[in-house]
């Protein structure tokens, strides 16, 4: 577990001094009320004389009796009780041939139902306790008691309730990886942190106890990390998701998600990483410490890999994107606004201009329709998240789309919590920077809509700029479409409002979003994925999809463009129509992973983590493609059995890295077109741009780097944690 705890379990004490160390998570990020501890006696020191007290704001407690020498001979404790805020533990241990030793840290615990750094929770928030089998929530934070049950796989193959009091007769077995045999039973726990609903599994002997230091034998210690696909803003606890994974299970790994980590629930990949790191130190405090971590989800399960990777290093040790976008804003949602936008002006503004399929495609970076019925990738975007950015976009959503809404399916009374520019302005907006506002903050004052002004405060910062965007550029010099075509497009595509309106002019980021997205890793810049190991899993079945094959190489150059390589990165494609990976590709990725993984953690020297990374890449991890069920590493082939192409942006001459919010500004030139204008053209051509056109040899404006470990509970924008609290004399 990399996540930056206050030290790590080898840390032994100076000749003298004892230190304590916090294995469930780091000091100040507790949460739940309670914390595994090591205290790390110095040498020759008696167990039996350590004493250890807790202060909290409801006095002192003695809490020695909670430690024991445990397996390996370490002096582990579970102290529970914790109140919300902090505590001093103080642990003093020595005799009459010793000097006593002391030392002491401060426990910072928060809420079970969270925040811990995501900032302040977004509202209303609906309770799914009673749906997911836990009964009636205990308060508003959506808290209930967790329930175990026993599940088996039966001889047959599938999973079925398992009875202790009632022995199956078709229990299956399984052999993990460390060679031991065990019945396959699984213990299922669900339970609620975060407001969300969490799912662990793992094998079990239903008759054993499982204290964190005796860890049952069918588990390896490695954790196994699904997320969860789509995007949406729903405002309620979400469902526990599936965690019987044969793939993991009957290896040994533990298998375990929460509700938020559902990309398709929570469109937030900075409370995902919280529910990630609340959902180990569960893990860690009941059931034993954690080797490693990888993780695989696509699309939305893809995002979130990426951006908790980078921006909160260490929570995840492996990750295995499949149809995957580099980040949620650039990645995606950018892009469905360049979509709506160009889709308008070649359907509403000349549409005869626009007849022919194959120039539409052109400007979007697209491959020409194969097919009558193929969709441009903008079509398909169009299709199911062309309103996504609508704020009430529930009350009018047509057939076929992804019912963006803070409300899944709006009851009456919830249908009328939802924002209405003129009828409810103060209501629910369901738009991705809404839901993110801990993060963008409000927009000021002076930028007020009459329904902010009605409603009282501003809504979330939108980071979406298209100023000087020349759409169908690349087009344009290779002779696609016509001067007359570009001219027109850039005239009529316009922009969007805070309400995803249609407006004339181009769309200008709000101050501070830019900064922010940036900062957040909303818009994610690669500079710590060097430290995680990358299987990209891509399906490719020649056909617009909005899961274009083109991100995988957008996010392998921003790791060039961030750590000077990608080589922490393989990618490996296959043929579609399905986006999951066939069993056979599946199963020897999640096995080349955990070699991977498995050689990273036996190197134990000093070196940092993205070296280890590459110094132990398995000589298979290469780049490939699957033709005929056929692995294929010669690029050249796989290139041309599976080409990849790019999107409106990058055909507008941005970068390959696609990371570029708003652009530098530069006077139109007729000589970087390559193409004769005439004069009238070139007039509405310049009036199109009053600003300028994009010049992308400049970096992109008001762009920061990325901050690991950023916490929002100071206010938008975030602060850095700073290093993890440690235990002094």
């Amino acid at each position: 577990m990399l996540i930056p705890t206050s030290a790590v379990a080898s840390d032994r004490p100076e000749p003298g001094h004892l230190k304590i160390l916090t294995l469930s998570n780091r000091a100040d990020l507790l949460s739940s009320g309670d914390a595994l501890v090591e205290v790390v006696l110095p040498p020759g020191t008696d167990p039996a004389r350590l004493r250890a007290v807790l202060a909290t704001s409801r006095g002192p407690r003695d809490v020695s009796g909670a430690f024991a020498v445990r397996a390996g001979g370490r002096m582990l404790g579970l102290l529970d009780g914790l109140p919300i805020g902090q505590s001093l533990l103080t642990a003093t241990a020595g005799g009459p041939r010793h000097r006593p030793a002391t030392a002491r840290i401060t426990l910072t615990n928060h809420p079970s139902g969270g925040p811990v750094f995501s900032g302040p929770q977004v509202e209303p928030w609906v309770c799914t306790t009673q749906d997911n089998g836990l009964g009636a929530a205990q308060d508003a934070q959506c808290n209930a008691a967790p329930k175990h049950q026993f599940f088996y796989r039966r001889t047959s193959g599938a999973f079925a309730p398992y009875d202790p009091a009632s022995p199956a007769a078709d229990v299956a077995t399984t052999t993990t990886d460390r060679g031991v045999t065990v019945p396959y039973i699984i213990r299922q726990e669900t339970g609620t942190q975060n407001r969300g609903i969490y799912r662990i599994a793992v094998l079990s002997d239903p008759l054993r106890p499982w204290p964190a230091w005796e860890s049952q034998p069918g588990w390896n210690h490695k954790l196994f990390y699904p997320f969860g696909a789509n995007c949406n803003t729903f405002h309620n606890q979400g469902t526990a998701q599936n965690v019987q994974i044969d793939q993991a299970l009957s290896r040994g790994f533990m298998v375990a998600t929460s509700s938020l980590n559902v990309l398709g629930s929570n469109c937030n990949s900075i409370v995902s990483a919280e529910s990630v790191m609340m959902v180990k130190e569960r893990i860690t405090e009941q059931y034993g410490e954690i080797r490693y971590t990888f993780a695989q989800g696509l699309s939305g399960g893809s995002i979130q890999q990426h951006e908790i990777a980078n921006a909160y290093s260490g929570l995840l040790d492996g990750i295995q994107p499949n149809a995957s976008y580099e980040d949620m804003w650039s990645g995606a949602v950018a892009e469905v606004d360049d979509c709506h936008l160009l889709l308008r002006a070649f359907n509403t503004a000349s549409p005869a201009l626009w007849a022919d399929r194959a120039d539409r495609a052109a400007v979007q970076g697209n491959a020409a329709p194969i097919t009558a019925t193929d969709r441009t990738v903008c079509e398909a975007w169009e299709g199911s998240f062309g309103d996504f950015q609508n704020p009430a976009f529930s009350r009018n959503a047509p057939p076929g789309a992804f019912a963006q809404s803070c409300f899944p399916a709006p009851t009456p009374d919830q249908q009328a919590q939802i924002y209405d520019a003129v009828t409810n302005p103060a209501g629910c907006r369901s738009t991705f920077q809404d839901f993110s506002v801990a993060v963008f903050g409000q927009r000021p004052r002076r930028l007020w809509t009459r329904a902010e002004r009605a409603a009282g405060f501003g809504f979330a910062k939108l980071p979406f700029d298209n100023v000087g965007v020349q759409y169908g550029l690349a087009a344009l010099r290779a002779g696609t479409i016509t001067p007359e075509q570009f001219v027109d497009l850039n005239q009529n595509v316009g922009g969007v409002d805070i309400d995803h309106n249609f407006t004339a002019a181009r769309s200008a980021a709000d101050p501070g979003a830019l900064r922010a997205a940036y900062r957040s890793s909303v818009t994610q810049d690669a500079r710590q994925l060097d430290n995680v190991a990358i299987i990209d899993l891509r399906a490719n079945n020649n056909l617009n999809d909005i899961h274009a094959p083109f991100h995988s190489y957008t996010l392998r150059e921003r790791l060039r463009n961030a750590n000077g390589h990608a080589n922490n990165q393989i990618i490996w494609t296959f043929p579609g129509p399905g986006l999951a990976p066939p069993a056979p590709i599946a199963d020897d990725a999640f096995l080349l992973m955990d070699r991977w993984l498995a050689a990273v953690e036996a190197d134990r020297s000093a070196a940092p983590r993205n070296a280890k990374i590459l110094r132990h890449k398995p000589p298979d991890a290469v780049d490939a493609c699957f033709i005929g069920g056929v692995k294929v590493t010669d690029q050249t082939v796989c290139r041309a059995t599976f080409p990849h192409y790019a999107n409106p942006r990058i055909a507008a001459g941005a970068p390959m890295s696609n990371d570029v919010l708003k652009c530098e500004l530069t006077p139109p030139d007729p000589r970087d077109y390559g193409v004769a204008f005439t004069p009238e053209q070139w007039t509405r051509l310049k009036a199109a741009f009053p600003h300028g056109v994009c010049d992308f040899r400049h970096a992109a404006v008001n762009r920061v780097p990325s901050v690991p470990w950023l916490t929002y509970a100071h206010g938008p924008g975030g602060r850095p944690l700073g290093p993890a609290p440690t235990s002094s004399p």
